[in-house]
Formats: C-alpha cells, structure tokens, sequence
C-alpha cells in the first residue's frame, strides 16, 4: 500500500478504537445507567446518528470543496470538543447534546476518509477501502474488549479514555495529513462538469444500491442497541456481549488472508456477487440468533456476520469511488456514509418500538424481511447504468 494511504488506515485505527470504547455501550449507558427506557435509548442514538448524516453530506461537500485535510481536521476539533465536554459533564441531558456533536463531528471526518482512500490508491481498487475497512474493525475489536474491561471498573473511564485516542487520531492528521490534500485539491475542482445522461445512470445506480445499503445497517445496528440490551435481560454479562464486538473484530482481520485467497479463486471483480452473498448470510446470521438464548447461539451468530459484512460493508464505498464522476468523490462517498449513518438513525428506533410493542420474534422476523428487500435492490442496481449505455448507443 502507498505510504499515504497507510497514514488513513492507521488514523482510523486510532479513532475507531477510541470511538468503540463507547459506541457499542451506548444503549447499555442509557438504558442501565441512565434509566431510560430502550425506545427513549433508540431516540437518543437515532439524534446521534441524525447529526451524524448532516455531518457526512457536509463532509462529502468540504472535500470537493476544500480538501480532506481541512474536513477532516474540522471533523476531529468537533469530536475533541465534544469529549472533553463528555467527559466532565454525562448524565442527562448532558450526554444527549455531547453525543449529538460527536456524531457531527465524525460525519465530517469519514467521508473524507473514504474518498483521500480511494484517491491515493485509485489501481488497488476494493484494496484501498477494503485496508480502512479492517483498520475499522481491528479499531472495534480493541476498543471494544478495552471498553468493556473500562467499563467494568467505571463508565467515567471510557469517556477519558475516547478522548485520549481522539487527541492522538488530531495529531496523526495535523502531521500526516496535509501532504495528501495537497495532491487532491488539484483533482477535485471540476464541481460544475456538464452532467450526461451517463452519469445521470451512475447516480441512479449509487441511490439503489444504498438504498440495499440503508436496509443492511438498519438490521446490523440492533446488535448494538436492542440486541446489547436483550443480552442483558438473558444474563449475558457487560464483559461477554463486548468480548462479541471482539469476536466480530478479530474475524474480520485475521480472515482477510482467507478471503482474500476466495475472492481471487472465485472472481474478485464481482462486486455484485460478493453483495448478494454477503446479505444472504446476515439472513443466516439473523435467524439463527433469534433462536439464540446463551452466550454461544450469540458467538455463532456473531461470526457469520462477521462472514457477511467482509463481503458488504467495503464493496459499497468501492461502488461509490467506481461510479463517482471526477471530482464528485467526496459527495458520492458522503451519501455513502450518510446512508449507512441513516440506518443506525432508524435501526434503533425502529427496533426499540417493536421490541416494546411486540417483543424480540417480531423485531427478528421484520429483520430477515428487511434483508431479503436490500438484497434484491442490491440484485439489479447497475440496471440504471445498463439502460443509459443503450441510451446513448
């Protein structure tokens, strides 16, 4: 990998791990700490995330715009603020408002992450933003087995401890960064191309494939909201459900060599294919947790998600980068970001209402529907792209 590209990766990294001391306790917080109910837990995560998506559209727009190294510095500054607030001030409502800029504040950073990523290495193709990727869970394995030892000690620790690893993510940027915006600005700045019915497709296409995507997260967030509090309620311990986050991590970096070696077997250029089979194993993984009720039915479940979201969760942003005209890489990664923020938005809310209405089989059974639904959008996706080349042919 490019030099470059290796300074992002171990940026997200950094942040990832400071991030997961908190994100995959939020609803535990909320809902144990706090005593709110998990509908007020999804509300409070749902305003996170809502913040979280204007942050990603406006991140997309900064980077066509001025650059990833600004945006991304803007995004940090916001998130180090917002800690350092978190930190001496998180009971309620204290913590809702600080959470609501942390989103923000990290909205602003990915997207430009993703498309320096993408930029850096444009011949590794899905390589470039399958590296973040990893880095991402290699981030959520450490922070989360760190954060639920913290945790067990004192919540009061997490907070510092996030803020910590933000400080250093700041640095990293500040020092790593600026040498790699230099080289983008002067290939961003044709924001006013004349669209063709071409690219009019590739955008058609980037809507119907996250909205594929935007299913996928709504699911994949109830393991860290409704799912996490389930846990509880089953005496799964604080320390056993984020050993699962570890679980989750761990595969999905030391299983890269694996699938790597398939995805080259097999064709690794079927961007598409990968998809398909990715979501029709988080419909395995989905049944077969709703039937889970020990510790082991959740690390099996666990693990073939984890199967299921190497195949996913790095093709869409490959997409993205594939269909994005020249200099709109910021804006396609930030509708990215923003959809997968989106389904972490409605995910929770969504689940707690059906879960307080209903009960945990009813969330599980709309789940598998909602994935059957994002694998067929994701099944014709590039028709858009088929039917503007017989266009203009």
């Amino acid at each position: 990998m490019p030099r470059a590209l290796w300074l992002l990766v171990i940026g997200m990294l950094i942040s990832m791990t400071g991030g997961s001391f908190l994100w995959p306790l939020n609803a535990i917080y909320i809902h144990d700490y706090l005593g709110k109910s998990l509908s007020v837990a999804g509300f409070v995560l749902m305003l996170n995330s809502g913040t979280s998506v204007v942050g990603n559209l406006l991140g997309g727009f900064l980077y066509d715009k001025i650059g990833g190294y600004r945006s991304i510095l803007l995004g940090i500054i916001i998130s180090v603020l917002s800690l350092t607030g978190m930190s001496f001030w998180h009971g309620w409502p204290y913590y809702v408002i600080f959470l609501a800029f942390l989103g923000f504040g990290g909205g602003i950073t990915f997207p430009s992450m993703f498309a320096m990523a993408g930029s850096v290495w444009k011949e590794g193709g899905r390589k470039a933003f399958n590296a973040v990727y990893v880095a991402q869970n290699a981030g959520v394995a450490l922070g989360s087995a760190l954060g639920g030892l913290i945790a067990s000690y004192s919540f009061d620790y997490i907070f510092i401890a996030n803020l910590f690893m933000y400080i250093l993510f700041l640095l990293i940027a500040l020092f790593g960064y600026k040498n790699i915006a230099e080289q983008q600005l002067g290939q961003t700045n044709v924001l006013h191309e004349r669209k063709t019915i071409r690219e009019k497709g590739k955008f058609y296409a980037l809507v119907i494939i996250c909205a594929g995507y935007f299913l996928g997260w709504v699911c994949y967030v109830q393991w860290q909201a409704t799912i996490s509090a389930y846990t509880q309620e089953i005496n799964i311990s604080l320390t056993q459900y984020s050993i699962l986050w570890t679980i989750n991590g761990a595969i999905i970096v030391l299983g890269q060599p694996i699938l790597q070696g398939i995805l080259k077997k097999f064709g690794g250029s079927n961007l598409k294919g990968q998809m398909l089979v990715g979501y029709g194993i988080f419909i395995i993984s989905f049944g077969l947790v709703s039937f889970a009720d020990e510790f082991k039915g959740f690390v099996a479940a666990m693990a073939i998600l984890s199967i299921g979201e190497m195949l996913v969760w790095p093709v869409v942003p490959t997409v993205a980068n594939q269909l994005a005209p020249r200099g709109r890489e910021g804006f396609y990664q930030g509708i990215v970001n923003s959809t997968a923020t989106g389904g972490r938005m409605i995910g929770p809310v969504l689940g707690g209402l059906l879960v307080d209405m209903y009960g945990m089989s009813m969330l599980f059974f709309i789940l598998i529907i909602l994935l059957v639904f994002a694998l067929v959008l994701s099944s014709f996706y590039d028709h858009p792209l088929k039917v503007k080349e017989k266009t203009v042919s």
